[in-house]
């Protein structure tokens, strides 16, 4: 299976989602910015979380809408919506017109969009895919997220300033570009039983209630929890860490080409490998890793991935550091595809957006998570640390192995009756975990 195998949907869903991450991470911390300079930065941070807490919200209609009404219209309205929005924005920061109320109404209605078209898009990705290629569209859709990091920041932080009006226009222009992609080339995925879905706020409530008690989703989302409270320590714990405890130090061996580097330099020298390796590697993992099972990839994926985490809570040596970002880039290039879809295979098709929706809120609990580690690192040694970094690994690994079962099991139920499978995915599972479901 290659790309040029995949169904058209996908392809273009890829094109179109990297064109939306792209101007996301290019301008929403723009936006940031733009607002603390025109009210001042404690302002500022309260309207963006405002604008945080709206987009968690449209996030949850989002994934109701997208099963009663469809993901095609979800996405159409966020593409139009954007391209409205971004113009907008142009038009009220421009030299003709500067309005900050204005700017913040428009930079509420696009996060909002934004966020209620997102699970509507990662519904379609798993309705036309098959458990046999998911893994390949998530590897690419990985590689495409970290590809459009770098972009976006990059283009957002040269642009930002005498060009931030040029840079709203050229993305009113990219989206109106997206929307119409969408519109006539996309075609409508939701099956066909979302049709019989009730609307109305209290249906929506009564999804969100039965998705809060599928306990095969919760330990999706505790073991997803506990890989990314880990993942997120590098801009959490070990940022404060470094900044305080590394000694300014030349890396041995360039120190004629290169000044010595304090903690935050070194920190971001570790997010520069990071993000380098992943947009370097990350296409080639399905030759890299062909000949292993999903199951051996994703528990050595974790392993070593949140060994190279342990490495960075203890180490202040720059090239050992840098080795441990090596070592936890090949493991999160190897364990995140897998992750994603295992997911894809365990929620209910039926409700494919609602569960998309509710695992949203998993990058956000682990922020949670990630603050709460700089309080306890106050109070443990980076040794300490480090030792929770491997607990949490090792409870990822566990929720994960007692997860595979069901997924071999709804597997094989597609295999042969994939009808009845997709009305009755819990069927599908074996008799011992039906209680807990």
């Amino acid at each position: 299976m290659n790309v040029r195998d995949l169904h058209p949907n996908i392809k273009l869903r890829l094109g179109v989602g990297f064109v939306q991450r792209l101007l996301g991470i290019m301008l929403m911390p723009l936006m940031v910015i733009h607002l603390a300079a025109l009210y001042g930065a404690a302002a500022a941070g309260v309207l963006t979380m405002v604008v945080a807490a709206a987009g968690i919200a449209s996030n949850f209609l989002g994934g109701h809408l997208a099963d009663v009404h469809g993901r095609k219209p979800l996405m159409v309205a966020g593409e139009v919506g954007a391209a409205l929005t971004f113009g907008l924005l142009a038009l009220a920061n421009s030299p003709w017109w500067q309005s900050g109320p204005v700017t913040f109404v428009l930079f509420l209605l696009n996060t909002c969009l934004a966020s209620a078209a997102t699970p509507a898009a990662d519904a379609m990705m798993i309705d036309v895919s098959t458990p046999e290629t998911r893994t390949l569209v998530y590897t690419i859709n990985y590689w495409s997220i970290n590809l459009a990091f770098t972009a976006g920041a990059l283009i957002g932080g040269f642009f930002y300033g005498e060009h931030f009006t040029l840079l709203l226009t050229a993305a009113a222009l990219l989206s109106a570009v997206t929307a119409l992609v969408v519109r006539w080339w996309i075609a409508e995925s939701a099956p066909e039983s979302a049709k019989e879905q009730a609307a109305g706020v209290a249906a929506m409530l009564r999804g969100y209630l039965a998705v809060s008690r599928d306990r095969v989703f919760l330990r999706l989302v505790g073991a997803a929890i506990l890989t990314r409270a880990v993942e997120v320590q590098i801009g959490y714990y070990i940022a404060v860490r470094l900044a305080d405890e590394f000694p300014e130090q030349a890396l041995a061996g360039l120190e004629r080409w290169f000044p010595a580097v304090d903690g935050v330099a070194m920190l971001g020298i570790l997010r520069a490998v990071n993000t380098a390796l992943v947009v370097v590697f990350a296409l080639f993992t399905g030759s890299m890793f062909r000949r292993l099972p999903d199951r051996v990839r994703l528990y050595a994926g974790i392993a070593v991935f949140t060994a190279g985490y342990m490495v960075l809570a203890v180490s202040n040596s720059g090239w050992i550091l840098i080795a441990g970002a090596v070592v936890f880039t090949l493991g999160e290039i190897m364990n995140v595809p897998v992750k994603q879809a295992i997911l894809a295979d365990l929620v209910d098709p039926v409700a494919r957006t609602k569960y998309l929706a509710a695992y949203g809120l998993v990058p956000r609990l682990g922020l949670l998570v990630g603050s709460l580690c700089v309080t306890v690192g106050a109070f443990l040694s980076p040794v300490g640390m480090s030792l929770l970094y491997a607990a949490a690994g090792l409870g990822a690994i566990l929720v994960y192995r007692s997860l595979l079962p069901l997924r071999e099991a709804r597997r094989a139920a597609a295999e042969q009756d994939p009808a009845a499978a997709d009305q009755n995915p819990r069927a599908a599972e074996p008799a011992r975990n039906g209680a807990t479901s």
